[in-house]
C-alpha cells in the first residue's frame, strides 16, 4: 500500500516509516500537517497515520480537512493521547481506528493490514477496474501481468510500477521528481540515472516492438504517456 505518515517524532517517525518499508508497503514519511494535507490532496494514498500532537495543523485537523472534501481513505490515528474522550473526538471526526503509544510495531502492522483488506473489500464492491487499458496495451494489476498487441510482456517489478505510474496519468506531465518520489521513494537526487535508465529498458519492451511511441519526453520537463 502507499501509505501516508504524518509524526514529528524523529526516532519513532523514521523507525515506523522503515518497518513498514521493509513490510513492502511505500510511505510518504511528513513531520509538518499542512504538508501532509497538501499530500494526500495530491496523492491516493491507501492508509493515513496521523499522529494528533503534531505542531500547527495536526492529525486531527488534517483528517477533518479532508473528510469535508469527500476523501474516505482509511485513517489510523498514532498518539500519545489514550484518552476515552480523545479516542472518541478521533472516531467523530472520521478516524477508523486509533492506536496509543507507546505500542508494539506488530500491532501497528496488524492494523495497517487490516485497513488495507477493508479498503480492498470496498474497492472491489465498487468495481474499481483491476485492468489498466490504453488503446491496445493492456496492464493487468492483479495478475501482474502486460500485454500489447496479444504479445505478453516480461516486466521488472519497477518497470511493472512505473508503466502503472504512467497509465494511470495518461496525457499529463510526469517529472523525474515525482517518479523518483512515487516510484523509488527517493528523495530529488540530480546524480541518479535511476529514472533514465527504466524508461529506457520500458521503452524497449512496450514502445519500439510495436513502432509506436508511448511514453514521450519532454525536454527540460519529463515524460507524457500517450499519443
Amino acid at each position: 500500500m502507499r501509505i501516508l505518515l504524518l509524526e514529528d517524532d524523529r526516532e519513532l517517525g523514521p523507525w515506523v516509516a522503515g518497518g513498514l518499508r521493509e513490510e513492502g508497503h511505500v510511505v510518504d514519511h511528513f513531520t509538518d500537517g499542512k504538508e501532509a494535507l497538501l499530500a494526500s490532496m495530491g496523492q491516493d494514498y491507501d492508509l493515513l497515520i496521523l499522529d494528533r500532537m503534531v505542531p500547527g495543523l495536526d492529525g486531527l485537523a488534517v483528517l477533518k480537512s479532508l473528510r469535508a472534501s469527500k476523501d474516505t481513505t482509511p485513517a489510523l490515528f498514532l498518539t500519545a493521547l489514550g484518552e476515552v474522550d480523545a479516542r472518541v473526538e478521533g472516531f467523530e471526526a472520521g478516524g477508523d481506528d486509533y492506536l496509543t503509544k507507546p505500542f508494539a510495531f506488530v500491532e501497528l502492522s496488524a492494523r495497517v493490514n487490516a485497513l488495507g483488506r477493508r479498503r480492498e473489500g470496498a474497492a472491489s464492491e465498487t468495481s474499481e477496474p483491476t485492468v489498466l487499458r490504453f488503446g491496445d496495451l493492456s496492464l493487468d494489476l492483479l495478475a501482474r501481468h502486460c500485454e500489447r498487441q496479444g504479445q505478453t510482456i516480461d516486466l521488472m517489478a519497477k518497470e511493472f510500477k512505473l508503466l502503472e505510474y504512467f497509465m494511470r496519468r495518461p496525457g499529463r506531465l510526469v517529472t523525474r521528481t515525482m517518479l523518483l518520489e512515487q516510484v523509488w521513494d527517493m528523495s530529488f537526487d540530480p546524480t541518479t540515472s535511476v529514472v533514465e535508465t527504466h524508461i529506457s529498458r520500458l521503452r524497449a519492451k512496450i514502445d519500439k516492438p510495436f513502432g509506436d511511441e508511448l511514453i514521450r519526453t519532454r525536454r527540460g520537463e519529463g515524460y507524457v504517456f500517450g499519443r
